[in-house]
């Protein structure tokens, strides 16, 4: 049997699960690093992807996210001129309560009695307005930035907006962005 949609999973609809101690078989993470690029550069541009609804991402679309835009900063930018990190991590556990379909399952299993469920997975619980991924720059590779930013937007349940968290005054007005 696979693995149930996505869109199963998206609203944070009950408490967080994050109790490793009821845990039997703990799933392993599919985010292999949640550092990439250059970690130590100084970079005067910073932008961020921001999720503007509250949802539950799970793993497998956090690093599908990860992968499309490390690759596309890799490819047009270089490793030594940028520093991507993911800022959510996957510490909510997903249960699922498996049924038995076929002839002769009312006679097996329990049904809804004392369900409570296997671990599947995980996912990160976001809020409204939170940084999903950051990457910071030089100021020469901002419009690559963007379409990595771009890139990863889909891989999540929700509607994202790219900001900038740090842009030098000067720049910003002569980039056309105002001062704030």
């Amino acid at each position: 049997m696979g693995k149930r949609p996505g869109h199963c999973y998206r609203e944070p609809d009950r408490q967080p699960f994050v109790r490793r101690r009821y845990i039997h078989r703990q799933p392993a993470s599919r985010i292999v690093s949640f550092d990439m690029g250059e970690t130590g550069g100084e970079f005067p541009v910073e932008m961020s992807l921001i999720g503007l609804e509250r949802c539950q991402i799970r793993h497998q679309a956090l690093e599908a996210a990860r992968i499309a835009s490390n690759r596309h900063m890799t490819k047009f930018v270089g490793r030594k001129n940028y520093h991507l990190r993911i800022r959510v991590a996957p510490l909510h556990y997903l249960r699922e309560n498996k049924m038995i379909s076929g002839a002769g399952a009312d006679r097996v299993q329990d049904g809804m009695r004392r369900a409570w469920g296997k671990v599947i997975g995980s996912a990160a619980r976001v809020k409204r307005n939170q940084a999903l991924i950051t990457i910071r720059t030089h100021p020469q590779h901002i419009k690559q930035t963007m379409k990595a930013l771009k890139k990863a937007a889909p891989k999540f349940p929700t509607p994202c907006k790219i900001v900038f968290d740090k842009i030098d005054p000067e720049l910003r007005k002569k980039m056309g962005y105002g001062v704030k």
